[in-house]
């Protein structure tokens, strides 16, 4: 079986799935610590499964504390002269690991559809995302740059410049293996930190890949870390004293949990959280390219991701019955399967504990009244994998539970209202405030909803309104817990302390 130079399972090899099957042991993954590949202290392992045939293709260490007082002390080494790196010279590591990554770009897609299930052209996209926020990245000398006048006072200036802060973290879920730590880390290190990264147990072999090309990229030993784990390690990170600050992203409950331990001790946190977000179709909106749109939105990534179209809004009778006809529609024709398989167009969920739960969503919006127009749970061509159908239903009001709890699976709910003011305080009384969107061709329409609503990530005739590198990213209420969000611009004040100094330089008469 082919291997990557750390031992690595490669699972690229053609044969490797079978081959994994039917072999007693599976390889173990390890954790990366002051520039070498580390055997985690931790006894435990967790099952690293491929969700569209229920193999296991790889093991992840429950790491401990101990990992994460190795990780620390290694970064708070490394931060010493790392911090004294010119940023100029800091940067140059991205613009190397940039090129390393557009040469394996598929070789990573091909290794996060294999742990996570989403088909291939989704996992390139969420590689290139990735790529995105390191091109942001290089443009660090210009994101730091502090601000300064002269003669605030007679004789006095004033300079205020950003300073790096020591070492910080990152918790990542499973839904994007290779993207969402790219949110955080290259910020962190291009502006002077040391980081510790801490993805999902579920999916841990797509930043496998990239940490040895982050390794043959140049960066220093101890600047980047990874611990690979689940409940302890998370606490670790958050109670550690040495750690300033913590990026997370995954459900509300544990982000909330997240924020609220780590600022106990004094650390900065944006805690990314859950989500439920509304779509409203207007009937001046061009129906059949917000059908298509609306629907990609719900189902793409099988449903499982936090920007993800869940309950869609049709404002009237007419526009109610054009989107459920074309939704239906489409629902039929899609292609369930592998996402490696070129043909498909959803792959499976992440894990069988989350196609139940899923199910038992879709079951209690028929219990409480709406109907089931397509049911997904009826699908049966692979039952070794997590398969489900997209689910299409009808009739959803605002009480019942599929309305306000996140699915994170292929359904989409269809509601009705009467108006768009009807829409936008439906959509506003959900605790959630992540993403919104609108359809219409109407101007003054469009205004009014990015005027009114609460959600922080707003698209007009998008249904994926996920900001670019250089834009922040974050949303509201309890999607987001923290005072600054992620990425751009945003990412240099969260990463960075802003230092102040007020000079006078007075006058000696004897040398001028």
């Amino acid at each position: 079986m082919a291997k990557t130079h750390n031992g690595h399972v490669n699972l690229l090899d053609p044969n490797s799935t079978e081959k994994m099957e039917n072999k007693p042991e599976v390889k173990k993954v390890k954790n990366y610590i002051n520039g070498s590949w580390v055997e985690s202290s931790g006894k435990e392992t967790v099952d690293v499964i491929n969700p569209a045939n229920g193999t296991i293709i790889a093991k992840c260490p429950l790491s401990t504390e101990k990992d994460i007082n190795d990780a620390v002390n290694a970064a708070k080494q490394a931060f010493v002269s790392w911090r004294q790196t010119p940023v100029e010279d800091r940067i140059q590591v991205f613009f190397k690991l940039k090129m390393l990554l557009e040469k394996n770009l598929e070789e990573i897609a091909k290794i996060c559809t294999t742990e996570n299930g989403k088909t291939l052209v989704e996992a390139r996209g969420d590689v290139r995302r990735g790529i995105q926020m390191v091109e942001v990245a290089c443009s660090m000398p210009t994101l730091l740059m502090g601000k300064g006048l002269e003669d605030i006072a007679s004789g006095i200036d004033c300079y205020a410049i950003r300073r790096p802060m020591g070492v910080f973290s990152a918790i990542t879920p499973f839904n994007f293996p290779p993207m969402v730590p790219f949110w955080f880390w290259p910020f962190a290190i291009a502006s002077g930190n040391t980081f510790i990264l801490k993805p999902s147990e579920r999916v841990p072999l797509s930043q496998v890949r990239i940490f040895e090309l982050i390794e043959e990229a140049g960066m220093p030993k101890g600047v980047m870390n990874l611990v690979n784990g689940s409940k302890e390690v998370v606490n670790a990170l958050c109670n550690h004293p040495d750690i300033k600050g913590i990026s997370f992203v995954g459900s509300t409950p544990v982000a909330k949990h997240v924020y609220e331990t780590a600022t106990k001790t004094g650390k900065r946190v944006q805690a990314l959280g859950g989500a439920k977000n509304f779509m409203v179709v207007l009937p001046d909106a061009i129906m059949d390219s917000a059908v298509k749109t609306v629907f990609e939105s719900c189902t793409g990534c099988a449903g499982q991701r936090c920007l993800a179209g869940s309950v869609i809004l049709g404002v009237g009778d007419d526009t109610y019955s054009k989107l459920e006809a074309g939704i239906v529609k489409i629902a039929k024709q899609v292609k369930v399967g592998d996402g490696l398989d070129p043909d498909t167009n959803i792959g499976p969920v992440i894990s069988k504990e989350a196609k139940e739960k899923v199910k038992a969503l879709i079951q209690s919006a028929k219990d409480e009244g709406a109907t089931i127009l397509v049911d997904g749970r009826e699908y049966k061509e692979n039952p070794d994998g997590y398969f489900l159908g997209p689910t299409v239903i009808a009739g959803i009001t605002k009480n019942m539970k599929i309305a306000k709890e996140e699915v994170f699976g292929p359904v989409v709910c269809l509601a009705k209202t009467k108006s768009l003011d009807e829409a936008i305080e439906w959509l506003n009384s959900s605790e959630y405030g992540n993403t919104t969107s609108l359809f219409t061709t109407s101007g003054a329409a469009a205004r009014k909803f990015c005027y009114e609503v609460d959600p922080s990530m707003i698209g007009i005739n998008i249904g994926v309104p996920a900001p670019m590198a250089f834009f922040s990213f974050g949303g509201s209420k309890a999607s987001f817990f923290g005072d600054i969000k992620a990425h751009g611009q945003a990412s240099a004040d969260f990463y960075t302390d802003t230092k102040v100094g007020i000079y006078r330089w007075v006058k000696d008469s004897s040398i001028w």
